[in-house]
């Protein structure tokens, strides 16, 4: 007896079972090739694809987090700055001439309290609650005060990378540096009177003329001493000296008359009031001060203020010192905010090319694994039909019997 038909039909259910299980989990799945035995060079597509989709939302992630860290570090540059602005006019204030000591000791109380507020700032926490300034001590209180109750850096200067494209990182953490690394003085020297003056005249910074020496004299440990006396005339004289050596010297011009400037290491300086025979001024290279012993100065130079000329002579030059290291730390916070900004800039622009890299390269998978459900669903009524058809044609077949036709 031939078997044949019923072992052709039984491939043929299968073959269309088959067909059917593939469409259906085609159809679920949304994937028309779901192994590497389907289509070699579809899946091969799809899986790169996909592990391309997965870093590039791996990178929008670190991209995100680095950019709310970032966000607040330009927060607190921001506060910062104008933290500085407030004490810039307190200073401006004490030195216009007019304030009397009373008052002098309500700015000392401002300039203070701004110091306060500077901590809690350099001390900022982020939402993961490490500090924003520790660098890479992010656990630890940047900003601390000693046994002399001086505030101290106790974080570091470390950095890190964190990659937010191929081929592209940026820095994920700030440092105290903007807080304690401004150099004080106009940043090539800082003036002080001798507290022995009883002249009322002041030395003080009108700009660099030579920046190769002025950068030599920040650069050494030499200090200028300018001393005052009277020539045989009576009238006022300087001599600068350094080393043990005269470097400069001359008359003394009033006040009324323009006063005088003179060229040492690179900057001139201008000799204004009426210095007393025997004051003297030291004019030191300028170092690193931080934020908070500038304002614990002015502070203390304004609660110290005295009202006879040679006491306001030496309490404003004192703050004429402080101003220009506000002033450096000014454009230090405002060089600091200008570069996180380019660094937000830089993952901004990173997470639009991940976007679209994501998008074209979701696109790939799909044009090369997914399925065109239409076609699929169609596909899957056709085998059904067909195999519906095949089921009632073989019961049809399967009911008849050999003895009909004898």
């Amino acid at each position: 007896m031939d078997l044949s038909f019923y072992t052709n039909f039984n491939a043929s259910l299968a073959a269309q079972e088959a067909q059917i299980n593939t469409l259906q989990q085609q159809i679920s799945s949304g994937l028309a090739v779901q192994t590497p035995d389907q289509n070699p060079a579809a899946y091969e597509t799809g899986a790169l694809g996909n592990d391309q989709v997965s870093q590039l939302n791996n990178d929008n992630t670190t991209q995100a987090s680095i950019q709310a860290q970032l966000g607040s570090v330009s927060n607190a540059y921001t506060s910062t700055s104008s933290l500085l602005d407030n004490v810039q006019s307190i200073i401006e204030q004490a030195l216009n001439g007019t304030t009397n000591a009373q008052n002098m000791n309500a700015l000392a109380g401002q300039v203070q309290s701004a110091s306060q507020q500077m901590l809690s700032i350099a001390n900022t926490t982020s939402s993961n609650g490490t500090y924003l300034f520790g660098g890479s001590r992010g656990g630890l209180e940047p900003f601390q005060a000693n046994s002399n109750g001086d505030i101290v850096y106790f974080g570091d200067g470390g950095s890190s990378q964190a990659t937010i494209a191929q081929n592209q990182t940026a820095g994920a953490i700030a440092n105290g540096d903007v807080f304690v690394s401004t150099l004080s003085g106009d940043g090539v020297s800082n003036v002080t009177a001798a507290s022995t003056n009883t002249g009322s005249g002041q030395v003080l910074q009108q700009g660099v003329v030579n920046a190769a020496a002025a950068n030599a004299f920040q650069q050494g440990s030499n200090a200028i001493t300018v001393s005052f006396g009277t020539d045989s005339s009576g009238a006022t004289t300087y001599t600068a000296t350094q080393g043990g050596s005269t470097i400069s010297s001359g008359a003394v011009a009033s006040s009324s008359t323009g006063g005088t400037t003179v060229q040492l290491a690179g900057v001139d300086y201008a000799i204004s009031g009426s210095p007393a025979s025997g004051d003297s001024f030291t004019i030191s290279p300028s170092r690193p001060q931080s934020v908070f012993s500038l304002l614990k100065t002015v502070a203390t130079a304004l609660t110290s203020a005295a009202s006879t000329p040679a006491q306001v002579a030496q309490t404003n030059q004192l703050l004429n010192q402080s101003l220009a290291g506000l002033t450096q730390y000014q454009q230090a916070v405002t060089t600091a905010q200008a570069q996180n900004g380019v660094t937000l800039q830089a993952i901004s622009t990173a997470a639009a090319g991940n976007t679209s890299q994501s998008t074209e390269a979701q696109t790939n998978v799909t044009n090369a694994t997914a399925v065109n459900t239409p076609v699929a669903i169609a596909s899957l009524d056709q085998t059904l039909t067909a195999l519906q058809a095949a089921m009632k044609t073989f019961g049809t077949v399967q009911s008849l019997s050999l003895f009909n036709y004898i």
